[in-house]
């Protein structure tokens, strides 16, 4: 395989589903807010720390001072995560902002799944309140799809033989579990079906646009398709909103792939991407700036397991600038993405 194309299957482990919690009683609620609170204030702390070059046995004596062991490490790994993403898009790290209230909890097989946030069933979780030691308790409602996969995780946590990741989220009045599943677990329940056309299909992502080109082996255009959707781009319009706008595009392009002969999706390596490029068009940045693109590249690269095909990430070098792409453009008579989506796809072809 060349070095500019990876298999995408071992970059993506864990899957998030998505629950609520229900306080039980008053107390335990406002314990959880308290614990909420202080993990966001270690975060923000963590964020400036890092900024300065401090060392991170340092930080994480600190942290680990303020909350727990367990809960001071995912603190510093979280604030670890928001400077770079702000690197990334070329801010100052000195500045980051948290405003919602958020706990995060890694995962640990041996301690029955996870350390500091646990599934007793699949309707109570137990949260550790590291300031006495005790357990605060939650129902735990998750949607009619997702039962048998909860109840298989409890189990096999219980069994210490799984560990997955805990978020607890503070929104809109309401409290959210994020649960990082198993990937192999997830496809289990999720898997829609066993890809094995012969064809190559390679997506080009874009704030406004997801451009797919259906090429063969020998690298002729077979299909095109092109799901629209502008107005996410626009001023005001929610982020949530935006992404399920996004996810229902992509979806939609993978299902026809999947019914018109492709077995191999190709996406650019947004991973290797170390920061986002800003022109001078307003415009522009401020869609560059809403646009999450390494998250819709995951959620993308899930739904094509979730289909069987083999996904294929490709180096992005090459693929929106450079001469060939203008040959292409000409050639072909092809916009501007739909060439990209081309030259994604070539790059994945003659893959195992």
């Amino acid at each position: 395989m060349s070095d500019d194309v990876v298999d995408a299957t071992p970059l993506i482990k864990y899957v998030t589903v998505i629950g609520r919690l229900v306080p039980i009683s008053s107390e335990d609620y406002m314990k959880l807010v308290r614990l909420a609170y202080d993990f966001k204030k270690a975060v923000l702390y963590a964020t400036r720390m890092i900024a300065k070059g401090i060392d991170a046995n340092s930080i994480l004596r600190e942290l680990r001072s303020m909350l727990n062991k367990a809960y001071g490490d995912s603190a510093y790994k979280v604030a670890k995560a928001i400077v770079e993403g702000c690197e990334y898009s070329n801010g100052n790290p000195r500045h980051i902002k948290i405003k919602r209230l958020f706990i995060v909890s890694d995962g640990e097989a041996s301690r029955l799944g996870n350390r500091n946030i646990r599934l007793e069933s699949v309707g109570v979780v137990k949260i550790k309140y590291p300031y006495d030691s005790s357990w605060l308790t939650f129902k735990a409602l998750f949607g009619r799809e997702y039962l048998p996969l909860v109840a298989e995780l409890v189990e096999l946590a219980r069994q210490k033989r799984v560990s997955y990741g805990a978020r607890v989220v503070f929104r809109d009045g309401r409290i959210y579990l994020h649960l990082s599943v198993p990937l192999e677990l997830y496809l289990k329940f999720f898997r829609k079906g066993g890809a094995g056309g012969s064809l190559v299909a390679g997506f080009d992502l874009n704030s406004d646009r997801i451009n797919m080109v259906i090429v063969d082996k020998c690298g002729r255009i077979r299909d095109t398709g092109t799901a629209w959707f502008p107005e996410v781009t626009s001023h005001g319009f929610p982020r949530n909103k935006a992404k399920t706008r996004r996810l229902e595009a992509l979806s939609k392009l993978l299902r026809y792939a999947y019914y018109h002969g492709v077995g191999v999706v190709v996406f650019e390596n947004l991973f290797a991407v170390k920061k986002r490029v800003f022109g001078r068009n307003r415009i522009a940045n401020r869609k560059i700036a809403r646009f999450a693109k390494g998250e819709l590249l995951r959620h993308g690269v899930v739904m094509a397991m979730k289909y069987g095909f083999k996904v294929y990430l490709v180096s992005p070098k090459g693929t929106s600038n450079s001469r060939e792409h203008d040959e292409i453009m000409k050639k072909y008579g092809l916009d501007r993405h739909t060439a990209s989506a081309y030259l994604i796809a070539l790059k994945g072809l003659n893959q195992p």
